[in-house]
This record gives structure tokens, sequence and C-alpha cells, in this order.
């Protein structure tokens, strides 16, 4: 069965800018007290959106720092997605609105609203005062925090910068706020953003095109590198183009690495799903490390020395569900850093070989079978579903 085609190819509406200063925040224990500072030392606003927020000890530091803020005049804005904030319970709730803040949901669930259930926030995003924003792929859980879970808290990043592409984050997250808080005043305006400067960043993002703009940003930097492609993902269910991007890749002769979770995961039947896939792009020369010492859920990728860090897991849900964005950085010491990151994580992981993968047992290559094919039924059926939906409106 032939896959129907949307042939709208969006481009990002935002253009490069810079000069930026950026901080790559690997891990909980680096990104936590960097963002709950950056929420203590605003002057004017705080926006905040995010796909997985639920009750326990991180939400109830969160909570208390939005709250503080509120509490001294500063404007809080939340944005939470309707079905990944569904654990944020009731009492929560409550206290953040009885301190002053403002909270929102993106497409909250009903049965009224049953056929648009598959449009999800997917996107993380922290703007302090129109001037820092933090971006990345963290949720407000206790699996990220290493003060609760220790070794085992998921591995994540956030990205922090501070320059002109902080307005264009605003402006998504403003986008995104009106839709869903249709009553509340207007977002303050951001500064204005310097112009003249070295470009050495990008928004990829889009109020209207959900994640393909994202797609699209990656799929041109694997196409144009030459010497390294190395993504990390932790959930590896990649669509057609993007399998085909990496194994030509590799053929040219590019150093292609995938950096994805192990056994250790929350959802095994996306891992087996997406393991179907290692054999073809191990023959074509990709190398694929599986993390071991805990859930893998950062979203990075490095092309050359071009990099994206933010929420998209480049799959079919970023492609036609998922509101994504990431925030591209084009320089050179942030790529030396980056790569020293991956590094360190590829050595922590178990590397398969091709030899190895063709060993697995009947077991593990019914379950990838299994979990694959319900995989392609359900694509199938939100192409379609999309389509019609589309047609319909």
């Amino acid at each position: 069965m032939r896959r129907p085609k949307l042939v709208r190819k969006p481009a990002t509406p935002f253009p490069e800018r810079g000069p930026h200063r950026y901080r790559l925040l690997m891990g909980g224990a680096s990104y936590i007290p960097a963002m709950l500072e950056a929420i203590a030392q605003a002057r004017r606003y705080v926006l905040l959106e995010l796909y997985l927020v639920e009750d326990g000890a991180l939400a109830e530091r969160f909570i208390a720092a939005l709250c503080e803020a509120a509490g001294r005049g500063i404007r809080v804005c939340l944005l939470f997605d309707g079905y990944g904030a569904r654990g944020l319970t009731s009492a929560h709730r409550d206290a953040l609105l009885a301190a002053g803040v403002e909270l929102a949901f993106h497409n909250p669930l009903g049965l009224r609203r049953w056929r648009l259930s598959l449009w999800r926030d997917h996107r993380k995003l922290l703007v302090v005062d129109g001037t820092l924003a933090f971006v990345g792929g963290m949720g407000i859980t206790d699996d990220f925090d290493p003060e609760v879970r220790g070794e085992a808290a998921w591995y994540d990043g956030m990205l922090a910068l501070e320059g002109p592409c902080v307005v264009d984050w605003q402006q998504l997250f403003a986008a995104t706020w009106r839709r869903w808080a249709p009553e509340a005043d207007p977002l303050p305006p951001p500064p204005e953003p310097t112009v003249g400067g070295t470009p050495d960043g990008q928004v990829a993002g889009s109020p209207r095109h959900r994640g393909r703009v994202v797609m699209r940003s990656v799929l041109a930097a694997i196409g144009r590198s030459r010497r390294r492609v190395w993504i990390a993902t932790g959930y590896f269910v990649p669509t057609r183009r993007l399998r085909r991007a990496l194994a030509r890749a590799a053929r040219r002769g590019v150093d292609v690495r995938l950096l994805l979770s192990g056994p250790l995961n929350d959802h095994p039947a996306v891992w087996h799903a997406g393991r179907r896939f290692y054999g073809r792009l191990l023959r074509a020369g990709v190398r694929i490390y599986e993390y071991a010492p805990s859930f893998m859920h950062a979203k990075l990728v490095l092309c050359d020395d071009w990099a994206s860090v933010g929420s998209s897991n480049l799959d079919h849900w970023t492609l036609r569900w998922n509101l994504e964005a990431n925030q591209n950085v084009m320089r050179e010491d942030f790529a030396r850093e980056l790569a020293d990151e991956f590094e360190t994580r590829f050595a922590q992981s178990t590397l398969w070989t091709l030899s190895q993968w063709r060993e697995r047992g009947r077991w593990q290559r019914f379950r990838e079978w299994l979990y694959g094919t319900i995989d392609d039924w359900l694509v199938q059926l939100s192409y379609r579903y999309r389509l019609r939906m589309k047609d319909e409106g």
C-alpha cells in the first residue's frame, strides 16, 4: 500500500541571526538549577511551554519558583500540553492559579475534541524577559531529576541561549498562547533583536507546520555533510526519507553514528519497532550505539559543524502531529563541545556490529516484526486520517 504524499514543504519563517551566547546543559544536575535560577532572577516575565509535566519532587521545586516569581509581580505564563500534563493534579493547578500564575493547556482532552486528540505540543521552552531562552528535551517529572532518581535519571539536556533568536522563540510561544489562552492579556513585547551581527543560529520551527520545519533542516544538513552525522534521539522510529539520507551519507564516506535508547526505556514497543531498521542501516555503514546507563531521552544533531538541539525525535509524529522546534547552531566551538558530549556518551553505550545484529534471537526478531507492523498500521491510519481532516476542513 503506497502512502499518500503531502506535497507542501515548509521553510522556517525565522532568519539566521547572531551573535549568541550558548550554554549546553546536559543532565538534570546542570539544566534544572540553571532554569530555576533564571526564573528566580526574572524581572518582567516568565514563559514556560512543556509537554510532560506531572506531580513529584521536581514539580514542587518548579511550582514554588513560579509562584514566588508571580508573588513579586513577575508575569508568569505556563502553556502545557493537555495530554502530557495530565499528571499535574488539580491541587497543583489551583496553587499556581491562586499565586497569580496564568495557566493554559494545548488541545485539552475531551469527548468533543476526540478527533483532534493526536495534535500535541511537544516543545520544551523557557523564555525569561525576552533575553534568555532554554530549549531542549526535558520535562518536569522526577525521571529527569538526579536528586530523586540518582544514576537512573533520564539523560537529556537543554540549550541556554542569549541573543536575537530569543525573540523568535518568544514569537513561537506567543502564537500558541494566543490560540489556547484567548482571553489573556497580550504578552509583553520582547526587546528588539540586534541586527548586523555574524549569524550563528536559527530557530527551526513554525506555528503552522508542526515539526516539518525541523525535519527539513536536519535532512538538508545531512545532505550537505562531508565529515560526520551524529544524531541522538530517545525514540528512534525514523521516516523513510531520514533512513535514506543516513544510508546515503554513510555510503559516501561520512561518519554516521546514532546514539539511541537501550533496554532502559519507557516505551519498549517503540524501541522494538525502531530496531527493525538496524540491519539495513548497519549494512550501509551506519554505526549504532545503544545508551546503557539510563534512558537516553536527548534530541541532538551534529552534522560537520552544524548542530541542532530541541524537542524533535525526527519521526512521523514530528512530521504530522507534534508542535516541535529546535535551535540550529552554526559555530565551530559549539560543535566541538557537542562532539565531546557525544564521545562521552558513545563510550558509555553498546555498539552494535552487523555480525552481532545478525546473531540476535528469534524472540527479538518476532518483537521487531510485531511492533514494526503495528507502527506501520498506525502511520498509514494517521496519514489517511490527517488527509481526511484536511479535506473536511
